[in-house]
């Protein structure tokens, strides 16, 4: 049986008002929580970006048992890798058994290009991902590097680290140094491709998906919160990876029509129908599914989850 996850958007929402947020979804019932990595947000509309790492602390803290997980980039200019192994090992050693995996990605210009020129070519990244990936794992492991760098605090067990992938082809190729794969779609259908590539040839790890949706009180509002909020995702992952300001962001989004977005984001007022599209997701393989609720009404979703739609999975466990 899947597990069901909170996303902690940092793009969206104020870092204090994240914390009240993680704090009355441990109350609703989830266990556990998925947190955003930017230094800007995808659009101004959005309009936040506070640090995940230091978030991470205080939400550990401020929660009793839940767990948490996040995505990052390392090695491209803003987390050199020593730093990530750093931070994992130190909220690790500090939370036991509460940070049980992390995702690394190879990243995108929004985020990247202030420290890093973001030019080079998606093979260059996946293996200069690889290659941090492989030098966070060992640091974790508590092994010494040639220069005599180690990881001084670190915790007992090490997290497990999961690579990310938004396309088959990426799929096909991030379990040869990932402990797993972590994607992220609108529907099972659009998650069924990426799954498949990444299963042929590693059946044995793990697979955790994001699943973004926009739930409200009508289909009206929820496309509207969706179009305001999450209009770009329907953009091409490789044009989406290239823009470097929420202005261009913006720009690009700004032919995403209602039936474009439908195809990236689950939009629906109705909990029944979003319960069986996380069936769906859970019958493609997903061992975790992190539910993104793009709206503003993240309360209102979160009373949702609490009555109609996490009892039925916790009964099933």
């Amino acid at each position: 049986m899947a597990r069901l996850s909170y996303h902690v958007s940092h793009e969206q929402h104020s870092p204090r008002h994240l914390l009240d947020l993680v704090r009355t979804a441990e109350a609703a019932g989830f266990e556990e929580a998925f947190s955003s990595d930017h230094l800007q947000p995808w659009t101004s509309a959005q309009g936040h970006s506070g640090y995940t790492w230091a978030w991470l602390g205080a939400a550990l803290q401020s929660t009793a048992r839940m767990k948490f997980a996040g995505i990052t980039v390392p090695g491209a200019g803003r987390y050199p890798p020593i730093v990530v192994a750093q931070a994992l090992g130190t909220l690790n050693e500090m939370f036991p058994g509460r940070l049980p995996w992390f995702a690394l990605g190879s990243g995108e210009a929004l985020n990247e290009h202030p420290f890093r020129e973001h030019s080079e070519t998606k093979p260059v990244r996946n293996q200069r991902l690889r290659e941090d990936g492989e030098l966070i794992r060992d640091l974790l492991a508590g092994r010494q590097l040639p220069n005599g760098i180690r990881i001084w605090d670190r915790g007992d067990i090490p997290p497990r680290l999961f690579g990310a992938a938004q396309s088959s082809e990426t799929a096909a190729t991030v379990g040869t140094w990932a402990d797993g794969l972590l994607t992220v779609g609108g529907s099972a259908t659009s998650l069924q491709p990426i799954a498949t590539a990444f299963r042929e040839r590693f059946p044995d790890k793990p697979m955790h998906a994001k699943l973004d949706l926009s739930w409200a009180t009508s289909d009206e509002q929820a496309m509207t919160n969706a179009l305001s909020q999450w209009r770009a995702a329907a953009l091409p992952a490789h044009v989406l990876q290239t823009l470097r300001t929420p202005e261009a962001v913006e720009d690009a989004a700004r032919s995403v029509s209602a039936s474009d977005l439908r195809k990236a984001v689950f939009i629906t007022s109705d909990a029944r129908q979003l319960v069986e599209e996380i069936d769906r997701c859970m019958q493609v393989g997903f061992e975790l599914i992190d539910l993104h609720n793009v709206g503003p009404n993240q309360d209102e979703f979160l009373r949702i989850c609490k009555t109609d739609v996490l009892p039925g999975f916790q009964r099933r466990r």
